[in-house]
This record gives structure tokens, C-alpha cells and sequence, in this order.
């Protein structure tokens, strides 16, 4: 007998084994302030998941939308305008030219055809507009990628950089980005034990201790801007 697939963030991202954390709002707050992202902008997060970053841009007052496959969103974040949609097959249920911003974090990996998506997001985006995106960077995160069965295409940082300007994006920038808050403000200190830990410190403790588990995955962070035609 034949039965429905279930829902991934249902089954991958249950609140039992991953519960909601504050992450998500220091990881916005960091985003706005870094980029200069004003009240009011409207935002759309693509691959929104459970809600958790696009609740913590509304927190800050950004005008939020969200689309993802999962209407998961829907629970924790009511308060956003969302819509559920296939987005790997479909296009964008949006106009032209209508986001100051659009954000994504851990989806453009997931997908066979990410230039779709890159496609997508510049159509939708305003003559001017940005596009911030998060993706595992797979130099560092090679042994750990297919960990998540869902994922498709990885990046470095040159081919995030590419795929961006070949789709008529400027002043694209592509960062390599540590997930720990308290290495943000580049203090050095910080940074060598950091790195000191990622290189010494046996796998066996990733799963123990999630600050040294977080200092491994490193992403990369890609900003581009819609050119004003």
C-alpha cells in the first residue's frame, strides 16, 4: 500500500530533537545591523522552514513574507504573510519587482537546479534590492553535507559568487561565516580559539557539545544587489 511521504521538517526538524532556540534572533538582529536593513523594508525569506529566522525579522519590524514546500511556518510565525509552494518546480507566486529584501539560509543547497532559484529571486527582487544567502561552505563541510539526504548542490565560495553574477546580480560578495554570536565582533582572541578548536578537537564531541559542533560547520554568507536599470 502506498502512503504519503511525510512532511521533512516534521520528521527532520521535530521540536523534540531540535527545540527552538535564540539563535535565530541574534543571527537577524546581526543581519540588520551589518546591512544596514531598515524598518518597514519588505523582506521575503525563501525556504522560510519553521519560522524561526522570518519571526525574528518581524521582531525587528521588517514587513515579512515567507514561501516554503512545508506550511510548518504557519504555527509558529501566524502573523506573517505566507504561502506554501513548490518552489523547485514552480515559479515564485510573486510579482516583479517586489522585495526590498529576500534571504534564504540553508536552501539553495537542496535544490539540482539552484539557478532556478537564483532566477526567481531576481525577478521578484526591487531594482536596488538585496539578497542575502546562507549555504554550508563544502570546503569545510564536505564530510558532513549528505548528512541531510535532502541536499543537492554544494558551494564554495567561488561557485556561490558565480551563480550570482551570471544572473545579472552586482556588487555580489561571498563571506566565509561561523554560526557562534560571540565571534561576530571579530574580536581576534575568539577567533584563534576558535579555530584552534576546530582543527584539534576529535568529532566524537560535535555531537556533545554544540558550540564546538557549530565552529566546525562553517557557511558562507552571499550579498548581492539587483542593479537600478
Amino acid at each position: 500500500m502506498n502512503k504519503t511521504k511525510k512532511d521533512y521538517l516534521s520528521v527532520i526538524y521535530n521540536e523534540k530533537d531540535r527545540p527552538f532556540t535564540n539563535y535565530p534572533d541574534k543571527l537577524t538582529r546581526h543581519l540588520v545591523e551589518i546591512f544596514n536593513l531598515e524598518k518597514q523594508m519588505k523582506l521575503l525569506d525563501v525556504g522560510c522552514g519553521r519560522g524561526e529566522f522570518l519571526k525574528g525579522f518581524i521582531d525587528i519590524g521588517l514587513d515579512c513574507y515567507g514561501i516554503d514546500q512545508s506550511e510548518a511556518a504557519k504555527k509558529f510565525c501566524p502573523e506573517a504573510n505566507i504561502k506554501v509552494s513548490d518552489i523547485q518546480n514552480y515559479d515564485f507566486p510573486y510579482d516583479d519587482n517586489c522585495f526590498d529584501v529576500i534571504f534564504s539560509k540553508s536552501v539553495i543547497e537542496h535544490f539540482y537546479y539552484p539557478e532556478k532559484i537564483v532566477k526567481e529571486i531576481y525577478r521578484i527582487l526591487k531594482p536596488g534590492g538585496i539578497v542575502i544567502t546562507l549555504t554550508p561552505d563544502w570546503h569545510y563541510n564536505y564530510r558532513m553535507f549528505y548528512e541531510d539526504y535532502t541536499h543537492r548542490t554544494p558551494f564554495i565560495d567561488t561557485s556561490l559568487k558565480d551563480i550570482f553574477l551570471i544572473h545579472h546580480f552586482n556588487e555580489v560578495k561571498v563571506e566565509k561565516f561561523k554560526q557562534l554570536p560571540i565571534l561576530w565582533k571579530k574580536n581576534l582572541i575568539l577567533l584563534v580559539i576558535s579555530e584552534l578548536t576546530r582543527i584539534i578537537l576529535p568529532n566524537i564531541f560535535k555531537k556533545y557539545f554544540k558550540w564546538v559542533k557549530f565552529s566546525k560547520e562553517i557557511m558562507l554568507i552571499c550579498i548581492a544587489r539587483k542593479p537600478i536599470e
